[in-house]
């Protein structure tokens, strides 16, 4: 079995093969899908394609995959041997991926499928919308702290009586044609926010798992569908402490020999190479 590591960029990879325990560099490749298709129909379907997981791994993943056997997707904060690497380049980096794989010890990570990618995107989106909505009323409350207007009496500043009262506010000129801007801002990204959440209620009709969750006390929709996004199909855990664990819920332990064991604090971190079955 030869191994190929890649060490992927935003405009290019670099490519290396691992063959009987000799590297071999293959060169630069560029990020697109002509360039990744050609590269991939030199490989044969014996030949298995390493990756780390960056924001178009899958994507590469999903070019190369027809041509090779297999291709697997490494966890980037558990490959300490790239971060902490004292000489790095790009050749090393795709050479630590192709060793580690080759040697059984590549921390992976679970490829989703389709239809979980495109759940993880429209969560993703929803998002960033309501971050944007927020970091909008954080600037109108900055105008008016820097103003010195008092705190809004409404509990929503956005709202209908909240609105009345701060474009009641005396302002400077430019301040208030800021504030306004902001808000209509806002109501485009609220208007953008009512159909990406009509998506996710879709979604979320055809899904008998979305509403055993919503059966949950403090589970609503938006929940359960990110619940959903983020684990993907739940039979791919070996049992309820690797989802646990995926989760980051489980807590730390703390033992020495014979010693009695200590639990800490949550671990806080997800990662899907502990919970892949094979």
């Amino acid at each position: 079995m030869r191994v190929v590591g890649l060490d992927i960029h935003r405009v290019f990879a670099e490519a290396v093969m691992l063959e009987n325990g000799a590297v071999r560099r293959l060169g630069r490749i560029g990020m697109t899908r002509d360039h990744l298709t050609a590269f991939a129909k030199t490989l044969t379907h014996d030949d298995h394609v390493v990756v780390e997981a960056t924001g178009n791994a899958s994507a590469v993943a999903e070019v190369i995959r027809p041509h090779v056997g297999r291709v697997v997707i490494a966890n980037p904060r558990q490959v300490r041997l790239i971060a902490e690497a004292r000489i790095k380049t790009d050749v090393i980096d795709a050479t630590v991926l192709a060793r580690l794989y080759a040697s059984g010890f590549l921390p992976e990570v679970w490829i989703p499928d389709e239809a979980t990618l495109a759940l993880r995107r429209q969560v993703t989106r929803r998002t960033q919308i309501v971050r944007q909505r927020t970091r909008l009323k954080t600037m109108v409350q900055s105008i008016l702290h820097a103003h010195l207007v008092p705190p809004c009496p409404h509990a929503d500043l956005f709202g209908p009586r909240g609105r009345t009262w701060l474009l009641a506010q005396p302002l400077p000129g430019d301040e208030s044609d800021a504030v306004a801007r902001h808000l209509r801002e806002y109501d485009r990204l609220s208007e953008d926010l009512k159909v990406v959440e009509r998506e996710l209620a879709r979604e979320a009709r055809a899904d008998a798992n979305v509403t055993r969750l919503m059966t949950i006390p403090g589970i609503d929709l938006v929940v359960a569908v990110g619940l959903i996004a983020a684990i993907g199909p739940v039979a791919r855990f070996a049992g309820p402490d690797r989802l646990v664990a995926y989760l980051g819920l489980n807590p730390s332990v703390h033992q020495s020999g014979s010693g009695k064991p200590r639990h800490g604090r949550i671990t806080s971190y997800a990662g899907d190479w502990v919970t892949t079955v094979s």
